[in-house]
């Protein structure tokens, strides 16, 4: 059995106590899956900040963050193993297969987010909490933008989003389908993987407002950027786009979709599965 450590930031939230009975909860998909792990027999412990010792066989780095700080991964190549230490930068700018500049030939439909992930609110709750325990933001100058901009062409996008490094612009190419539009996300931990369509009346296609779900294949391009992109474990947001698979989103702390709890709940067992192929790796 393994001893397994969760690097999380020093002001972060991965679990709390609710209720009468103080269970814990965490808005986190990975609470689920060591939650499996420990019915199996391994120990986890999740760390908060850098300070303490490195002792574990395996470590999963969970920064609820865009980019990860430079002493948090230095403190993770510490542990024989770490999960996830080269998905150090999940930014949009960076993995997004859909980003365009203010200069390209797109003529259709294009959309402004941000180009930290979850529209930086990881990031501002953070500062919030260092604020308050009377600490400096560890993300000084994160700015708000919540809700994504679709604009006609590019031409009709402001000047001054060009001038943003925290937003991004891309073509916005939602998979039509007969019934609505579709988006795929994949679910992966080492080798264990689940790959779904998700479609929705919306052309924003979200978990909450999804009519249906289809299992899809994995394409092969996306398992090579999955591999630059140094993921272990993680979720994909992609379409495809004219027979190609377009990455719009990389997430490396995947939160609990709480509406699709028996569906994702089923998969537990696959992803730990895989987070137990990727001990045997290394013990």
């Amino acid at each position: 059995m393994a001893r397994i450590a969760v690097i999380t930031h020093e002001f972060d939230r991965f679990q709390s106590r609710r209720g009468l009975l103080l269970r814990r909860d965490s808005p986190y998909m990975l609470f689920d899956l060591l939650e499996e792990l420990k019915r199996r027999g391994h120990s986890v412990q999740i760390l908060k900040g850098t300070s303490a010792k490195p002792a574990a066989d395996v470590a999963v780095l969970h920064l609820d963050v865009t980019v990860t700080p430079p002493d948090y991964a230095d403190y993770a190549r510490r542990f024989p193993f770490c999960l996830n230490l080269g998905a150090t930068d999940i930014s949009k700018r960076r993995v997004s297969g859909a980003a365009i500049g203010r200069d390209d030939d797109w003529k259709g439909q294009v959309i402004v987010k941000s180009s930290l992930n979850h529209w930086g609110t990881p990031e501002q709750q953070l500062n919030q909490r260092a604020r308050r325990a009377g600490k400096p933001e560890p993300f000084p100058g994160v700015e708000p933008f919540d809700k994504y901009e679709v604009h006609a062409s590019l031409a009709e996008v402001p000047a001054a989003v060009f001038e943003r490094q925290d937003l991004v612009v891309e073509k916005f190419i939602p998979e039509p389908e007969p019934d609505g539009f579709g988006a795929r996300f994949w679910l992966f931990c080492g080798e264990r993987e689940r790959c779904t369509r998700h479609v929705s009346p919306q052309s924003l296609v979200k978990g909450d407002d999804t009519i249906r779900r289809d299992a899809v294949p994995v394409p092969d391009e996306l398992r090579a950027l999955r591999r630059e992109l140094g993921f272990d474990y993680g979720k994909f947001d992609f379409v495809m786009h004219e027979g190609k698979a377009v990455l719009l989103d990389a997430n490396k702390t995947p939160g609990r979709a709480r509406n699709l709890s028996s569906f994702i709940a089923a998969g537990n067992a696959n992803l730990a599965d895989g987070f137990e192929g990727l001990i045997r790796q290394v013990t």
